[in-house]
């Protein structure tokens, strides 16, 4: 029996020197191997040799990604603005140019998120222990996303208020008002935002030690939602909410956000219950507290949109709507010198449609 065949193959300087190796490419593809004599699969060479890779990432490597991200959101954006301005037949003012730019490039990221989930979800037989190199790669790539996106529902908050008869100058007064008002309007989805850089970033790349890639790819599925959301949005800005395709796409809207955000901490209990071989109702006492902490803190705002969701949706299908706003000037904003447009988010329970926030993280 050579040394590739006895048990004790995998050991850890034998992963890095597989690291080192030029068929470390081919390893990485997913190739299994099995213990001697015992004829069962053994952990994937995959995992173990992704887990060596994670760990002994140099910090160039990931500043390298950062700076994709970096470069690849915020370049899309100014794109897509520059086209929308400037190609015949279309030629659309800055403001129309950005707000759907902005939900644009969510719509391209959720895309790109939810395909990055589904090849981890399904490459994990072992939803502990197995690893894919996507899963903390496109979590360094997106990261500047939430950062990008913070700036980018300013920009669409300020357009919103010029749109509505209220001209906003460019001195430094001016901007720090509209700045406190946008804060206190969008106050949710930014903590989210921040928190996602902040906390889930370093978590999910650091403190997993390697461990849980699947329930990470299963977290990437909660984008599939985005994409109906910022049609929705579309739509309500181009006043088409009386169509087919805006009550077909809050439909659609309601289920994805349902299934892929509302179950999605409920699905993960259960799937690591039949991992560990407990009962469902026992998994918050046998994971981490930080684990349960987490869950809560990240499921809280979800349930809390969807109700606003699910409100939309009974004005949208059922025909209601609420009492007709006073005009602007007669209903002064309460909290500042600026009206109070709905969310750049697009959450609005003062709305006969079905409206929903256009950026959600993980």
């Amino acid at each position: 029996m050579n040394s590739s065949d006895s048990p004790g193959w995998w050991e850890p300087d034998v992963a890095a020197r597989l690291h080192r190796d030029s068929s470390f490419s081919r390893l990485l593809t997913g190739h299994r191997y099995t213990e001697g004599g015992e004829g069962r699969p053994s952990q994937t060479v995959r995992a173990l040799s992704e887990r060596s890779f994670a760990r002994a990432w140099p910090p160039g490597t990931m500043l390298s990604i950062l700076a994709a991200g970096s470069v690849f959101f915020p370049g899309l954006f100014l794109l897509s603005k520059q086209c929308l301005k400037r190609l015949p037949g279309l030629r659309w003012s800055e403001g129309d140019a950005v707000t759907v730019s902005a939900r644009l490039v969510s719509s391209i990221q959720a895309v790109m998120a939810s395909s990055a989930g589904y090849i981890i979800s399904t490459s994990c037989d072992d939803i502990i222990e197995d690893q894919h190199w996507l899963t903390s790669s496109y979590i360094l790539f997106a990261v500047p996303y939430f950062v990008y996106d913070i700036y980018a529902m300013f920009l669409c908050y300020w357009h919103k208020l010029q749109v509505k008869g209220h001209e906003v100058d460019n001195g430094p007064k001016s901007k720090s008002m509209v700045l406190t008002s946008y804060l206190r309007r969008e106050f949710l989805m930014v903590l989210h935002h921040v928190v996602m850089v902040t906390m889930c970033f370093p978590i999910s790349v650091f403190w997993r030690q390697g461990k849980g890639d699947y329930f990470q790819g299963v977290m990437f599925l909660a984008e599939l939602s985005t994409p109906s959301v910022c049609l929705g949005k579309i739509l309500i800005q181009y006043k088409q909410q009386h169509t087919l395709l805006h009550k077909v796409n809050g439909a659609l809207m309601l289920i994805t956000f349902f299934i892929c955000r509302v179950l999605l901490f409920p699905y993960l209990y259960y799937v690591y219950g039949r991992y560990a071989s407990i009962p469902f109702y026992l998994v918050p006492l046998a994971v981490p507290w930080q684990c349960n902490a987490g869950a809560l803190f990240l499921m809280a705002p979800q349930l809390y949109w969807f109700s606003l969701i699910c409100r939309g949706a009974l004005r949208l299908f059922t025909g209601r709507s609420s009492c007709p706003r006073p005009p602007a000037s007669s209903c002064p904003n309460a909290r500042g010198p600026f009206p109070s447009p709905r969310p750049a988010n697009g959450y609005s329970s003062q709305v006969a449609a079905l409206t929903t926030p256009t950026n959600m993280g993980h």
